[in-house]
């Protein structure tokens, strides 16, 4: 089992290495004139000159990104450029509130995918139907109108929750949970859908599968054999699928967080991506990739729980 941690943990440092270059060289080698779109338009080409050299963008891209890499090995990322805050201040002060959001919706998904699945292959029928039907409406319809759907009826019309504004859990648990519901049940839906397709044909696999027909050949109830046995050999493919999801997630936080004016890294990304803040952006890509890195790790980690097989490929 070490052995297994410690290659996965191995091609989850080259993953991010590769990651960091190749943002790195996309982000300052097509910045254009970095300095003059920090000083504006009016700065004279001294000033310019100037704030490049400052900023060290006058040596060779390659010393620049090897500098960079050292200063990203002891904690510090840079500062931003239009506010002068350590990147990762900027960058962990935001963490919690994305991942609560994530967290929490890989959670609803992770539960419901499981319920609805599992109700689809066991019943069939007009029962699997629907679950079928649910679940392709949830996948077609973005992330985004999904939101926009909830504030206008459960914030707006029936006036259950706020249409926008975060809550931390720290000042007031209620009132967190009032603030994520419906981000998080807006992010969900997409990934339920998805996760309790594989789900559904997971378990009808399963199944059929001799073992299955032996165990209750013994006398086990079929709710039984399910949740004991069947899900069991059947979570492997759904944990690939949630980790998956999970990614789609970070992506769809960045919207999510728009929408409902949540302080999260979602909303970061897109005014330093704007500013064209290099500094932030290149903190934001290294947390999101740390955070794939360990998401897959721990994905990996469960199916060989489940699977002892895995373990050995």
């Amino acid at each position: 089992m070490l052995t297994f941690i410690l290659r996965r943990l191995l091609s989850g440092v080259v993953l991010i290495a590769v990651i960091s270059f190749l943002a790195f060289v996309l982000l300052y080698a097509g910045g254009g004139d970095i300095a003059r779109r920090i000083l504006g338009e009016n700065a004279t080409a001294e000033t310019v000159a100037k704030k490049t050299e400052e900023l060290g963008l006058n040596r060779p891209l390659l010393v620049q990104y090897g500098d960079w890499v050292a200063s990203a090995l002891t904690g510090n990322l840079g500062r931003s450029w239009f506010t002068g805050e350590l990147v990762s201040v900027s960058v962990s002060g935001r963490l919690a509130v994305t991942l609560s959001l994530v967290l929490g919706a890989t959670v609803v998904s992770a539960i419901l995918a499981v319920v609805l699945g599992v109700l689809a292959a066991r019943r069939g029928g007009i029962v699997d139907g629907a679950v079928q039907f649910l679940s392709l409406v949830g996948f077609a319809v973005p992330g985004f109108l999904i939101a926009l759907l909830l504030v206008l009826v459960f914030a707006i019309n029936l006036g259950w929750f706020k249409a926008t504004g975060y809550v931390p859990i720290t000042t007031s648990p209620t009132g967190w949970i009032a603030s994520v519901t419906l981000p998080v049940v807006a992010l969900s839906l997409g990934a339920i859908a998805t996760v309790a397709a594989q789900v559904r044909g997971s378990v009808i696999d399963a199944m059929s599968r001799d073992y299955v027909r032996t165990l209750r050949s013994r006398g086990l109830g079929m709710r039984s054999v399910i949740y004991k046995h069947v899900l069991r050999n059947a979570g492997g493919p759904a944990l690939a699928v949630l980790a998956v999801q999970f990614v789609g997630l970070l992506g769809g936080a960045v919207v999510v967080e728009q929408i409902f004016a949540i302080p999260g890294m979602g909303q970061l990304s897109v005014r330093s991506t704007t500013l064209g803040d290099v500094p932030v952006v290149m903190g934001l890509v290294i947390a999101f990739a740390i955070i794939v890195v360990i998401v897959n790790l721990l994905i990996d980690l469960a199916q060989a729980a489940l699977n002892p097989k895995v373990r050995l490929s």
